[in-house]
């Protein structure tokens, strides 16, 4: 198997306490995989690790081959990770179209055309096809800070796609919404994976969620590997019942 991403042997201690513990996994070009477990489970750490929030004690983070382990998070990015937040993270007083022109024109070194009246033509129609992408250009010229919460979400999964990421991670896409716009947020997520062809990776709690979309799911508890398999195997894995999933089985079949 042709792998993009490889952590081998990942491991982070605070204090007392082992946050990733001898975390191994690959991840396969263009695909699309969960990661779930319960509060504590060391799923966030683990995305810190891979972005260089967190430099890790021991182990390798491997992009195309290469070792990212402990490099600074600017580094990592421009070869190739991308993250989306929990919390989106945005440019308030810039338009949605001003926004997504800055982080094009950042990703391509070109920061001081941002003080031009007119931004270059490709770097604004680079933006324009990435709000299509993400299915923001009815508010195009909204201000980001007047966007509704889930406008918010996509907004930051957008400028995350402006920086070209061979892999691109999600922390909760869906959090803070309701049912219906959970869905058309996760279906938008489905569409971005399919049309652009990056390795995503989530987190999420909507264990109704995980099991449709993702391919491959990989299961955490007290920063160790549980679990990793289909969709079908992780349901009937009688290690994650017992860990996490218990009765909401049934609710996610």
């Amino acid at each position: 198997m042709t792998v993009r991403l490889s952590i081998v042997g990942l491991m982070k201690r605070f204090g007392g306490v082992v946050a990733s513990d001898n975390v191994t996994l690959d991840f396969a070009p263009g695909s699309l995989t969960a990661v779930i477990g319960p509060n504590g489970a060391g799923k966030t750490t683990f995305f810190n690790l891979i972005t260089g929030k967190l430099k890790p004690d021991a182990g390798q983070i491997l992009l195309d081959g290469v070792d990212i382990a402990g490099r600074s998070q600017s580094e990592i990015v421009r070869r190739g990770i991308g993250r989306a937040f929990q919390v989106a993270s945005i440019f308030p007083r810039f338009t949605v179209e001003e926004a997504l022109t800055a982080a094009v024109l950042t990703h391509r070194q070109q920061t001081s055309s941002m003080l031009r009246r007119f931004p270059l033509p490709l770097a604004l129609a680079r933006a324009r096809e990435i709000m299509a992408l993400a299915g923001l250009e009815r508010v195009a010229s909204t201000p980001s800070r007047f966007l509704s919460h889930g406008d918010q979400k996509l907004l930051d999964i957008a400028l995350a796609l402006a920086l070209e990421p061979k892999v691109l991670l999600l922390d909760e896409p869906t959090a803070g919404m309701g049912p219906e716009e959970r869905w058309q947020m996760i279906e938008r997520v489905q569409t971005l994976w399919r049309e652009v062809g990056m390795t995503l990776v989530f987190i999420e709690h909507d264990m109704d969620i995980v099991f449709k979309i993702a391919q491959t799911i990989r299961v955490l508890r007290y920063g160790k590997v549980l679990a990793e398999g289909t969709p079908d195997e992780i349901r009937s894995n009688a290690d994650v019942i017992e860990a996490y999933l218990g009765t909401s089985l049934e609710a996610s079949a």
